[in-house]
């Protein structure tokens, strides 16, 4: 997985791939032949004490030297602008296709996971990007070089590489198959550690409401010391492999200094050679160590490949369309037919056959007990699910043929939780309407019953909004959601329960003031007040999944016993009729 995601991000950098190569290949030779232009001016130069010989030898090594600074500056260069292309490339891939996802899938990774994925993975695989462009590709380079120039200088010593490289390789690969384990139970403990991280600063307040400051503490330690723990393990196997390379390097070096030393005394070789033979071989241990800095990150890398490419491979449950219906046949209907929907791997379904019918100028409202299915029937309208069977029909037209932008215009949906996001007022009513002017989006606020609070701040429209719209109270955040949703002007609204955070009085205000730019749209109301959809034209009643009454708030509290019962915990009998 490692080397597919690999080829293809860096795919599209052939040409500095190709400069990288030929920078490494350049200042790898060079760098191959500075040992030979140091031996011959020790024989050539010193020895015979040629001064002439030594400066201008000298020189010549200056400037191969400077070759090779030059050559390597560029391969890095351009190595740097590839890894960081692939870095955004991968990340862009990673967005882009967690867009895609449905809410089943991305409550399968987990938002945790997700952020990981798309942040620390990516950086792992995209530092090995940097070290293969300026270690991997040199690496092998100068290893196979310096075995050769080094049997250049003396076959007699051969078999000292012959029993070095093996030593090298077989005693790196243990300690990096020991490391593999660790790194791939390190990505999970960070997500852990992320997990705990995001739930203990999301709910800081229940923690501190309920004193559970020491509680959460304990269990962040808990996570933490775990991470550390496996990264204390890998970081003990990788903190071996430099000792390792360094006791196998210098035992050579006493080793080609004894036996080149009897060498040079029978003549069979020069004293240049030995030099040159020492520094060849440290350029062999050079390149095995390079490639242990590669060896060390590849282990972690393969890791987040692996989880990265889980992502990318993973395809939405909610298929878009092959040949999407572009036009819907009717204005602003809503239709379910015989709808059931189970979530994977669920024991129980959490809809029964479920058949409803709305139209334009009508409000369908939906009650019913918590874990009903109301949220659940709503999320199937926009398409956030998809039916296990049965049809949801907008306009007419099947949800699974039509074109999810088409979908989309034709629905305006405030949430369950209101979420802001973080830029201004404007920014978020513009979510809603691309293209909205100011008037309309006082307009907008000035349904939703917003206009008073915007106004009062001192930059309007421009007033900002921090993450999640922390800096504005839950009633004032619902209704900031409703106004993004009345800014679109849509066939079909869906509020999932979008009044609950309003008093009775901004509610009462918020309906009326609805009531005229609603009169040619379909509106879905999922309500737990009765006040709040007891006008509704029909009110759908749903228990454990399955609509149990059906009518106007006289049919049902004459005929349903569910809404009699939800009626009777809000209201006294008097109110209630």
């Amino acid at each position: 997985m490692l080397l597919s995601l690999v080829r293809r991000g860096v795919a599209p950098y052939r040409r500095h791939v190709a400069v990288v190569v030929l920078m490494q290949f350049l200042g790898t030779v060079a760098a191959l032949t500075l040992p030979s232009l140091n031996a011959d001016i020790i024989d050539r130069g010193i020895v015979t004490g040629d001064i002439g010989y030594i400066w201008r030898h000298g020189a010549l090594m200056l400037l191969v030297s400077l070759a090779q600074v030059a050559c390597t500056i560029t391969a890095v260069w351009f190595a740097a602008r590839t890894a960081m292309a692939f870095g955004r490339d991968t990340r862009s891939r990673i967005f882009e296709r967690v867009g895609t996802f449905s809410a089943r899938e991305v409550q399968h990774f987990g938002a945790p996971s997700l952020i990981t994925r798309e942040t620390n993975d990516v950086q792992q695989v995209q530092m090995l990007v940097v070290m293969a462009g300026t270690l991997a590709v040199a690496a092998p380079i100068m290893m196979v070089g310096s075995v050769l120039m080094a049997l250049r200088e003396d076959v007699g010593l051969s078999w000292l590489l012959v029993a070095v490289v093996p030593a090298l390789g077989v005693s790196i690969g243990f300690i990096v198959s020991r490391m593999v384990p660790s790194f791939r139970l390190m990505q999970v403990r960070i997500d852990e550690v992320n997990r705990l991280l995001r739930e203990q600063i999301t709910g800081v307040r229940v923690v501190r409401a309920f004193v559970r400051e020491q509680h959460e503490t304990e269990r962040f330690a808990q996570a933490n010391d775990e991470l550390t723990g496996v990264a204390v393990t890998a970081g003990r196997w990788m903190a071996g492999m430099f000792p390792v390379v360094m006791l196998v390097a210098n035992v050579s070096t006493v080793a080609v200094v004894w036996f080149g030393g009897h060498r040079v005394e029978s003549g069979a070789m020069e004293i240049g050679a030995i030099t040159a033979y020492i520094a060849y071989l440290m350029q062999v241990v050079m390149s095995v160590m390079m490639a242990t800095f590669m060896l060390m990150m590849v282990p972690r890398a393969a890791v987040c490949a692996e989880r990265i490419t889980e992502v990318l491979a993973t395809d939405t449950s909610v298929v878009p369309p092959a040949e999407p219906v572009r036009e819907t046949v009717e204005r602003g209907t809503l239709r379910l037919e015989s709808v059931d929907f189970a979530y994977p791997g669920a024991d129980v379904a959490v809809l029964h056959d479920v058949s409803l019918e709305a139209g334009p100028g009508r409000t369908l409202a939906i009650v019913g007990s918590t874990g009903a299915g109301k949220s659940t029937l709503v999320n199937l309208v926009p398409r956030l699910f998809d039916a296990t069977s049965g049809r949801v029909l907008v306009g007419g037209v099947d949800v699974r043929r039509l074109d999810p932008e088409v979908l989309w215009s034709r629905i305006g949906l405030v949430p369950q939780k209101a979420f802001l996001f973080s830029g201004t007022v404007a920014s978020n009513l513009r979510h809603g309407k691309a293209d909205a002017t100011e008037q309309e989006m006082w307009e907008a606020l000035e349904v939703a019953q917003a206009r008073d609070f915007v106004e009062a701040l001192p930059e309007g429209l421009e007033a900002p909004v921090a993450q999640a719209g922390t800096n504005f109270s839950g009633g004032q955040k619902q209704r900031l959601a409703i106004a993004r949703a009345v800014v679109r002007r849509p066939e079909i609204y869906l509020f999932d329960d979008s009044f609950s955070a309003l008093d009775l009085t901004t509610d009462a205000r918020l309906r009326a003031a609805l009531a005229p730019i609603t009169r040619d749209a379909t509106v879905v109301v999922v309500a737990q007040r009765v006040s709040t959809i007891r006008d509704a034209d029909e009110i759908l009643v749903l228990e454990d999944g399955r609509v149990v009454g059906r009518g106007t708030h006289d049919e049902l509290l004459a005929g349903c016993g569910t809404y009699q019962e939800i009626v009777a915990s809000q209201f006294s009998a008097q109110e209630a009729s």
